[in-house]
């Protein structure tokens, strides 16, 4: 059963840095409940993401795995690796 509250008008928006942020500016109490409702188009985006993951999601599993690297390879690889002057 749908309650008034469920019909009640609704606010568009989007999402940045992680917050949802309303396109209009909008006046509500302090401690009124609200609902945030992805709209179709988000919900398949995020699904697509979910199919084609990110380089460094498709790299994660091989954080750390290496053996036997010096202990400050991260900061030092260019010389490592070209022969730079280190940089610690």
């Amino acid at each position: 059963m749908r309650t008034t509250q469920d019909r009640a008008p609704g606010y568009r928006g989007h999402v940045a840095n992680g917050v949802v942020v309303l396109d209009e500016p909008v006046r509500l109490p302090d401690g009124a409940e609200v609902r945030v409702q992805p709209l179709k188009r988000a919900r398949r985006k995020a699904k697509r993401r979910a199919r084609n993951p990110t380089l460094y999601e498709r790299l994660k599993p091989l954080i750390g795995s290496l053996k036997g690297l010096p202990p400050d390879m991260a900061e030092n690889h260019d010389h490592y690796i070209h022969g730079t002057p280190k940089r610690s």
